[in-house]
């Protein structure tokens, strides 16, 4: 009994640092760029030598593909779950329910949202499949799911487009092709343009460009917002 409740207690400690180190790395990251991001330089922070903390991460790459899993899980779970609330709601409540929790969680987490959509870490090499394969399917998916509620609307505009399925990475196409059968290409086309419009306002104010622009960013979004979703022929959205 005894051991196993140091066993326990050691494995509360191991998961307590690791916590804190990735932490830590988000905070260097935050004043530093990615450039910051070193085990030496978050030895150094934490107060521990190199070679301990080379026992919780071998390499920096080792701890970059972890916190850009982190980081990526956590943003598919918020959306998933706002996604999943929204079942009864109109195309158009779905839709801006969806963007608006990207923008708070962005807003929330802006060292992630630089790490997964913003400054690539100098020489990083990803594992094979991606450092986060699971969420970043489910985030892909979620935006062909904006598409495919919005389809209906938008398909007369959309349907002149010449997209064919070879345009997307196999890998993609596949996904968004079982998940959403009645799909044609250039809805998976469409998920992408929504894609830009949502990270262009959240890109610029995560960033800071719009300090100094404008008081009331939220305005700014819910403007921007309110024009997607009238271009993709959901005209009748209704501002919170």
């Amino acid at each position: 009994m005894e051991a196993t409740a140091s066993l326990d207690r050691r494995a509360r400690l191991r998961a307590a640092t690791t916590a804190e180190i990735k932490q830590v790395a988000l905070t260097l990251m935050a004043a530093g760029g990615p450039d910051a991001i070193t085990l030496r330089a978050i030895a150094r922070e934490m107060g521990m030598t190199p070679n301990a903390i080379y026992g919780y991460f071998a390499t920096r790459d080792d701890l970059a593909t972890a916190l850009i899993s982190d980081v990526s899980t956590d943003l598919a779970d918020v959306l998933d779950a706002t996604w999943a609330r929204t079942t009864r709601k109109s195309p158009a409540e779905r839709i801006r329910a969806w963007a608006s929790a990207f923008r708070s969680w962005a807003l929330t987490n802006p060292e992630g949202f630089r790490l997964v959509f913003g400054d690539p870490i100098p020489g990083y090499i990803a594992p094979e499949g991606g450092p986060a394969p699971d969420a970043t399917r489910r985030i892909c998916l979620g935006l062909t799911g904006l598409a495919a509620v919005a389809w209906p609307h938008a398909e007369s505009d959309s349907d002149r487009a010449t997209f064919q399925w070879s345009d997307f990475d196999p890998g993609l196409r596949d996904e968004v092709r079982a998940a959403f059968p009645e799909l044609p290409p250039a809805a998976l086309a469409l998920a992408m343009r929504i894609r830009a419009r949502l990270h262009g306002l959240v890109s610029l104010e995560v960033y800071g460009h719009l300090q100094g622009v404008t008081p009331a960013p939220d305005k700014l979004f819910d403007a921007d917002l309110a024009d997607l979703l009238n271009t993709l022929g959901l005209t009748g959205a209704v501002r919170p």
